[in-house]
């Protein structure tokens, strides 16, 4: 990998006081989620080895829904390159990608159906995506 180290000690400070659970995307989300008369579990880990977690579960259902920042996760939309470290951001960007497909097959093989979430999506929008899917499994006894 290359230079791991940070740009600047304010980057590595910036970097640290990225909020993992509870962003501001997720969180607008849940609540439309509940909005809809809908009920979940938070920050479920799903497979142990690797460790994966979701950030919104149907367990009855098998729906696990990541929210994914544009920047982490490289959204075709908004993502951003930095400069510094480039190719180290560059990396860490595309082995994240590389991750979310990985998790997204394994779930898939134990039944589980992802749902991938940008944190620019409108929340009322993906809530009554995931709604739908959530009747349409329940209807279909959760298989899928």
């Amino acid at each position: 990998m290359a230079n791991a180290n940070p740009s600047s000690p304010e980057a590595s400070r910036r970097m640290a006081r990225v909020r993992q659970k509870g962003t501001r995307a997720e969180l607008n989300l849940r609540k439309a989620l509940h909005a809809q008369g809908l009920r979940y579990r938070l920050h479920v880990p799903l497979l142990a080895k690797p460790r994966r977690v979701a950030d919104i579960v149907f367990p009855a259902t098998k729906i696990a829904v990541f929210v994914d920042g544009c920047f982490w996760h490289g959204c075709p939309e908004h993502a951003s390159w930095p400069k510094s470290n480039a190719d180290f951001w560059r990396q860490k960007i595309e082995t994240n990608r590389s991750r979310d497909a990985d998790t997204d097959q394994r779930l898939q093989a134990l039944g589980w159906e992802s749902v991938r979430i940008w944190e620019h999506e409108d929340a009322n929008h993906a809530a009554s995506r995931i709604a739908e899917l959530v009747r349409a499994r329940r209807k279909n006894g959760a298989q899928p």
